[in-house]
């Protein structure tokens, strides 16, 4: 039996709030089947509203399917994350799916954030991931993606894994849209997709792939779009071996971005939480806060 769930959540600032207090952001959320939000956690302050998103069932197995939808208002500023990995498990048939669509009005901030989605063998699996900024609008978003299990030596090698990134605006051409498949279920495309792993053009024999975007709904002055590129390129004095960045660029004006390659999750994921505490005080002028269910 398959699992269906869906979470619609909502960003607004409170409306009752008085008007010399700060602004509040209030998050609502609609589920149905396995997948809910935790309370609204402030550790930043009423601004900005902590969701940790919970699926219960611990993994996605074929034949699931989960949809969040996300709306952010003007003048919310949202973050959203995983108490733990996303795991999409070996299916002996169907597909699973995972669709994330969220929307982000002039004036608000979105933060997408969750934890490593780990990849097993033999899955067969979708994850799809796509933003809509108004004009105004920003976010910073990260994906953590491990093929097997890199810590156990397990190599993802049967199954199929298709995964796309969009970004787009709702008032100018689509500024970024990334989509990768690895197909060992056909026979046809089974040595293209070994041939990408192991290549120097392509995973280079690594396991790990780490991407942190910065988008915004407006094109980013030069100036400001060359100071996220240099804070990402920033040495970092607690950065482990084997978390190196492969290569910061700005695809188009509304977009950087940044990418790595490694073995195990654990460095990547301490170079990622690092250039992304420099990117909030450099565009936004707010602390390197994180999530406290990081920690644990």
């Amino acid at each position: 039996m398959a699992w269906l769930g869906s979470l619609d959540l909502h960003y607004r600032p409170d409306p009752d709030a008085p008007a010399a207090a700060p602004l509040r952001t209030i998050g609502r959320g609609v589920h149905s089947g396995p997948l809910r939000v935790l309370q609204s956690l402030y550790p930043e302050g009423p601004g900005i509203c902590h969701h940790v998103l919970v699926h219960p069932p611990g993994g996605i197995v074929g034949g699931d399917e989960l949809a969040l939808t996300a709306q952010v208002d003007t003048g919310a500023h949202a973050l959203l994350t995983t108490p733990g990995a996303t795991r999409f498990y070996r299916s002996g048939g169907d597909a699973a799916l995972q669709t994330l669509t969220a929307r982000v009005a002039d004036g608000a901030r979105l933060e997408w954030l969750p934890l490593e989605t780990l990849v097993h063998d033999g899955a067969r699996a979708r994850n799809a991931l796509r933003f809509e900024l108004a004009p105004g609008a920003e976010m910073m978003g990260w994906d953590l993606l491990a093929l097997g299990l890199p810590a156990a030596g397990e190599r993802y090698a049967s199954g199929r894994f298709e995964q796309s990134i969009e970004v787009r605006g709702t008032a100018h051409p689509l500024p970024w849209l990334e989509r990768g498949v690895l197909d060992f279920d056909d026979p046809r495309h089974a040595p293209t997709t070994r041939r990408l792993l192991a290549s120097p053009l392509g995973w280079a024999g690594h396991t790990v792939l780490a991407t942190l975007w910065f988008a915004s709904g407006t094109a980013l002055a030069s100036a400001r779009r060359d100071a996220l590129i240099d804070a990402a390129r920033a040495p970092d004095s607690a950065a482990q071996p084997g978390a190196e960045p492969l290569g910061v660029t700005a695809p188009h004006d509304h977009v950087v971005v940044l990418r790595m390659l490694g073995a195990r999750v654990e460095p990547l994921m301490q170079r990622l939480r690092a250039v992304r505490g420099r990117w909030r005080r450099l565009a936004w002028d707010c602390a390197g806060a994180e999530p406290r269910v990081w920690r644990t």
